[in-house]
């Protein structure tokens, strides 16, 4: 069914819309993986502290795929929202900035730079993006898949789920990204409620 699917004529964007998981792959998994070992053999502690926060932010890609992969429409809010949220924690602490600011000049400094920068774009343009998609959240998991114009979001799930979950139930997955996703907010309220008031900007707290 799922080859049936991929082979089927989808909308005009389907080739944008693989495009965007493969560069998410290299944007958002790849390339700051490489970059955190890199900072760790480095000992470059902003850039290893920024490098964790952002692993933690992006954790809701993940939460988002597995909402894919069951066409919870939920995944569509998820997917914007991480988006805008990359950007947001990898320019925000004023203490990480200046220290990597200040950090001479090396193929790492350069390397983090030019991902920082190529992550802010594409997240910014994929938050955008997103926008007119956000009218599958508001159907149901039959219209969504049923619908070409959201259900081309779900293609490269499903075939990530081919892949790695071949014998797993997409709701039991999606279950457990409903679970994960639960804990997310949790936490992500508790940090903008009560931690942020108290440490302001400032990524160590002090």
């Amino acid at each position: 069914m799922l080859s049936l699917l991929l082979a089927a004529t989808g909308p005009w964007f389907q080739p944008l819309v693989w495009m965007d998981y493969r560069l998410s792959v290299l944007l958002t998994v790849s390339i700051p993986l490489v970059v955190l070992i890199w900072a760790v053999f480095a000992s470059s502690e902003a850039i290893v502290r920024l490098s964790i926060i952002y692993w933690r932010v992006a954790s809701l890609l993940a939460i988002t795929l597995y909402l894919m992969i069951a066409a919870l429409p939920v995944g569509f809010v998820s997917s914007a929202i991480a988006r805008a949220l990359i950007p947001a924690c990898l320019w925000f602490w004023t203490d990480l900035n200046e220290e990597i600011a200040d950090r001479p000049q090396s193929p790492l400094k350069l390397a983090f730079t030019a991902w920082r920068w190529a992550i802010t774009v594409y997240s910014g343009l994929g938050a955008i993006a997103q926008i007119p998609f956000l009218t599958c959240a508001f159907q149901s998991q039959s219209q969504i898949i049923e619908e070409p114009f959201c259900r081309i979001w779900l293609d490269p799930p499903w075939l990530y789920k081919q892949m790695f979950h071949p014998n797993t139930n997409p709701q039991f997955l999606g279950f457990l990204a409903m679970i994960g996703l639960a804990i997310y907010v949790v936490y992500l309220s508790y940090f903008v409620l009560i931690r942020l008031g108290k440490q302001g900007r400032s990524a160590t707290g002090q």
